[in-house]
């Protein structure tokens, strides 16, 4: 018997899927915002792993996510510095668009689309962050998601894309605007990555913050 095949560019006869793509799976009923917590933890302990550095939880949680520590023989505050690390999730930014191509030689440089972008934050829990002076200094770290956990990940044989990005900025000193709640800038060009979390960890321990 001859199985008729789907005509290139046609929706396969079984399930209606476009001609290469994955057939749909079952996913568990855990709550999307549980999920999406579970998934910046995971860009969190890779960025962690890449930078050799080491990762605790708080218990019980005081508003605080994780401690980060990296050893080094370049500190001099100490062998081991420590950062607060508290994280967020959120699909209701899109991805950073990119930057436009730099302006011609005599023309002024416009504000590039997507040098930051906005996130709002409970008044008590930026307060915390906020804070200044502190012994042990924080960073907040946003992860932008796409709404669908079907593009959440990519899996090759050389390579797991995590999509999209998590950037992290220093909230010292950042005043209270709202009356509930306020909102804060994120740098795009504060990617966090390895070398990011070493770059930090680096000026902490040299004295200095994040």
């Amino acid at each position: 018997m001859t199985l008729a095949q789907p005509e290139q560019g046609g929706l396969s006869p079984a399930d209606g899927r476009p001609p290469g793509t994955a057939p749909p799976v079952q996913r568990g009923s855990l709550a999307v915002t549980a999920c999406m917590e579970t998934l910046q933890v995971g860009y969190l302990h890779a960025v962690a792993a890449a930078a050799g550095c080491s990762l605790s939880q708080p218990f019980p949680d005081n508003g605080i996510d994780w401690h980060v520590s990296h050893s080094a023989p370049g500190h001099t505050v100490d062998d081991e510095v420590t950062i607060k690390v508290q994280l967020k999730c959120t699909y209701q930014i899109p991805p950073v668009p990119p930057a436009p191509r730099p302006a011609e030689k005599g023309r002024s440089t416009p504000r590039r689309r997507g040098d930051t972008f906005s996130f709002t934050l409970d008044n008590d829990h930026l307060a915390k962050l906020a804070r200044a002076p502190v012994a042990v200094h924080k960073i907040l770290v946003v992860m932008l998601v796409p709404r669908s956990q079907e593009d959440w990940l990519r899996a090759g044989h050389d390579r797991l894309d995590l999509r999209h990005c998590c950037y992290w900025v220093n909230l010292a000193g950042h005043p209270i605007t709202g009356r509930r709640r306020t909102t804060v800038r994120i740098p795009t060009s504060r990617i966090f990555d390895d070398r990011a979390l070493c770059e930090i960890m680096t000026r902490v321990g040299r004295g200095g913050t994040p």
